[in-house]
């Protein structure tokens, strides 16, 4: 069954009637809503097609119609590709009050408690901001030198020019050897991610080491320690009780394992992308949810982006009748100026 201009517009009527209200929606309330001029006869004719091809559903009989997560699909993604040029239009006024929020603050943890706070007070849910990590950094050098008799420097340089030092306990290296240790972990490891390291490489590297071949698994293990991300992420959260004033989410089982889930950070690790979408925003609309205990729950997630490829996220989680429009808005106004505040914090 074909899904006409008319079904489009009655689908869209449908779901913003109930963003709105949180009630099942009617043919007269549509007959009102739209544009069309159609009598509720056709209307309910029309609704009755949307519910067959899976867009609505009749919770109750004799009820009205509510839209199902392919309902909010589909117009979640019109809405992503008809309103980006209206978004710039109204982005303006929220840049200059998070210009505002970013000044006051001199410190990084500061600044993005104060973004979730602000996300969460602005729209009404659940908000999350992660502190910005790389994804697959690579090795761009790495420095061994002699810090006294029996111990060495290893300096490690890494994408964004993020630097990690560590001390490695030795028996004594001259100068010769060291440089040619310098040379053999450069050559071999500069340019690589940590995932490029395999078995066979340090073996060979532990092997042309000779005498030296221990110095290999501590300068791995340095390497490791410098650009590992998981370990060392933080998210902060904000606004885990506006779940409370949506009927759908606020009876005990739902909240309870809404709750659990947003207090652990390895769950809501699941809604950091390693890859981004055209726009920069992600839509999960309920069973799209990686994370079990928010399966009825819709959750918008934004990547800020700062240089040589360091990535933090910006997260939202609602009810499914979520305001996608205002969400999305807000996200992008609030990425942008994370990524501008951090290149200021480093002029």
């Amino acid at each position: 069954m074909e899904l006409s201009e008319r079904k489009i517009k009655i689908l869209q009527a449908v779901i913003r009637n109930y963003l709105e209200t949180g009630e099942p929606v009617g043919s007269r309330t549509i007959s009102k809503y739209t544009d069309l001029n159609l009598s509720s006869a056709t209307i309910r004719n029309e609704m009755s097609d949307l519910e067959e091809m899976g867009y609505i559903i009749q919770p109750h009989t004799s009820a009205g119609r509510i839209p199902t997560d392919k309902g909010y699909r589909l117009y979640v993604d019109n809405m992503m590709s008809e309103k980006i040029a209206e978004l710039d239009e109204r982005e303006k006024a929220l840049t200059e009050r998070e210009d505002i929020l970013i000044e006051k603050v001199d410190k990084v943890e500061t600044l993005l408690k104060n973004m979730a706070k602000m996300l969460a007070t602005d729209t009404n849910y659940a908000a999350m901001v992660t502190t910005p990590k790389h994804k697959g950094s690579k090795i761009k050098f790495i420095q061994i030198s002699a810090l006294g008799e029996n111990q060495l420097l290893c300096v490690v340089v890494s994408e964004g020019n993020l630097i990690s030092n560590k001390i490695i306990e030795v028996e004594g290296i001259d100068n010769e050897e060291l440089l040619k240790l310098n040379m053999l972990i450069n050559t071999n490891l500069a340019g690589l991610t940590l995932e490029e390291i395999n078995l066979a490489l340090i073996q060979k590297m532990a092997k042309a080491a000779g005498e030296n071949a221990t110095l290999v698994d501590e300068v791995i293990n340095a390497v490791t320690d410098a650009i590992k991300v998981n370990d060392d992420l933080e998210i902060y959260t904000s606004g885990a009780t506006n779940i409370f004033k949506y009927p759908e989410l606020s009876d005990t089982e739902r909240a309870s394992g809404f709750l659990s889930a947003f207090e652990e950070k390895n769950s809501l690790a699941n809604l950091i992308n390693e890859e981004d979408s055209d726009t920069g925003i992600q839509v999960y609309i309920g069973n799209e949810t990686p994370i079990q205990n928010m399966k009825d729950c819709s959750v918008v997630t934004a990547t800020y982006e700062l240089d040589d490829g360091i990535k933090g996220t910006i997260g939202v989680i609602g009810p499914r009748r979520m305001d996608y429009e205002k969400v999305v808005e807000t996200l992008r106004v609030v990425k942008k100026q994370l990524a501008d505040s951090f290149r200021k914090k480093d002029d």
